[in-house]
């Protein structure tokens, strides 16, 4: 996407050499001649930077400043600075008032541009800074396993990432689902512009509509998350969760591309790529009547299912090592280990709760445990599952083994399978290779394909 560039200055001659240098150079370009022009073009949609000068017949360029200083999303809007008539003092107090940078006339086309990508990138490393604030401080940023049916999913996402269309990802609560929309926008054209999150089911019914579609009083201006989304992502949390009012107001801001803010007279055209995520089955909603027919086949341009961890046991490993080693290095937790017998537990165990519910166990297990190998004994309770001389009792499930495809089940036994034998022989190959009957050749062919690294056992 081109970065969109509004260029406020009363001199004709400067406004449209300007923007000829720029256009030149890749960017969007927009001109105002005066001040209440260039309020009306703030307004109508939020530039990626903006060149204001100081100096203008009706409203001075530092008027304009600090109004524009005080928007919520100031912080990345970079405004530079320009004047033929500057003295050290008004640089410094337009530095002050939050302007990046500020140039004299006539302008240096080498500085203009360097300042110009200079803070573009600023920007963009703010916008990045601010949304890994959001983030869950041990959220994983890829997906994390090795197991085929990851893997496979892994695959379409890389492969609907390279398109524009809407996706829509379908999964439990805790399987991952923001994870893979963040993935598909970083391997996606909209890398570059942000990530917006819309948890719709934590944002009050009343303020949901400035939320998405922002608002104006005034010269106050409130810019909503369809807005700050330009030029990158939206991804809509809990979609099922919409009010039916909100979904007809989204399915017209989708339909026209355009919306106007609450309070708002003029259509704002963002440009951006939606994600929306859901738990529920949105087609049983639609025939319920719960949810906009249209607004659904809008949305599922491309369906992303996210598999359950109950169906990847393979990949709790993984997932075990990571936690720990995050929480070891970024909260200075005890490095612990875990027992045969505690992994083969995690394994059976049917996570209701998937990649968060584990997540949440290692944390509290490395916080109220004791230093060295974690057992089952450790980890049955937190489970609610009960250990008695080495067996447990009925609060494990049914193997789910059984509710696999066959190839699944077959791989699930052959890990674990391996896994036993390199722990009892303290992962020697060539013996763990004469017990199960096969060449060690081939042995390390397959803990390769299964993920199992000799080097690294519980």
């Amino acid at each position: 996407m081109k970065p969109y560039i509004l260029i406020v200055d009363d001199e004709p001659e400067i406004r449209n050499t300007v923007q000829d240098i720029l256009e030149d150079e890749g960017f969007e370009i927009d001109t105002a001649e005066d001040g209440t022009s260039a309020r009306t073009a703030h307004q109508n949609r939020r530039p990626d930077l903006i060149l204001l000068d100081i100096w203008m017949p009706d409203i001075d360029g530092i008027t304009l400043l600090k109004e524009w200083a005080s928007d919520e999303d100031a912080e990345t809007l970079p405004i530079i600075m320009m004047s033929g008539h500057g003295t050290v003092e008004t640089a410094v107090e337009a530095t002050r008032l939050g302007a990046y940078d500020f140039l004299e006339k006539p302008l240096s086309l080498a500085k203009l541009l360097l300042t110009i990508n200079n803070a573009l990138k600023a920007s963009r490393l703010r916008q990045e800074n601010i949304s890994l604030q959001k983030r869950s401080p041990s959220s994983i940023s890829e997906p994390t396993g090795k197991s085929e049916l990851l893997q496979q999913v892994r695959s379409s996402a890389e492969r609907i990432a390279q398109h524009r269309m809407p996706v829509l990802i379908n999964g439990e609560s805790g399987s991952g689902k923001k994870l893979f929309a963040r993935f598909i926008h970083q391997y996606g054209p909209n890398r570059g512009g942000p990530f917006i999150v819309v948890p719709m089911g934590a944002v009050a019914a009343e303020n949901t509509d400035i939320e998405l579609f922002g608002s104006e009083s005034g010269r106050q201006i409130h810019y909503g998350r369809l807005e700050q989304a330009n030029n990158g992502t939206l991804f809509m949390e809990e979609i099922g969760d919409m009010a039916p009012s909100i979904q007809t107001r989204l399915m017209g801001a989708l339909e026209a591309g355009s919306f106007l803010r609450v309070g708002g007279t003029d259509p704002i055209r963002p440009n951006f790529r939606i994600i929306a995520s859901t738990q529920k089955n949105l087609a049983d909603e639609v025939a319920s009547g719960l949810f906009r027919e249209d607004l659904y086949f809008h949305l599922n341009g491309v369906p992303l299912q996210i598999p359950p961890l109950r169906e990847r046991p393979e990949d709790i490993l993984d997932l075990i090592n990571y936690y720990v080693d995050y929480f070891n290095r970024q909260q200075g937790l005890p490095y612990r280990s875990f027992s045969m017998a505690a992994l083969n537990l995690l394994r059976q165990y049917r996570w209701p709760g998937n990649v968060l519910e584990l997540k949440t166990l290692i944390q509290r297990l490395l916080i109220m445990g004791n230093e060295g190998e974690i057992g089952s004994e450790e980890v049955a309770p937190m489970l609610s599952i009960t250990v008695n001389n080495n067996h447990t009792t009925a609060a494990l499930p049914d193997r789910s083994e059984f509710s696999l495809p066959l190839k699944a089940a077959r791989e699930r036994f052959e890990h674990d399978y391996l896994l036993h034998h390199l722990v009892e022989t303290s992962g020697n190959v060539t013996q763990t290779a004469e017990r199960a009957g096969v060449e060690r050749t081939n042995l390390y062919r397959k803990m390769k394909s299964l993920g199992i690294d000799p080097k690294k056992l519980p």
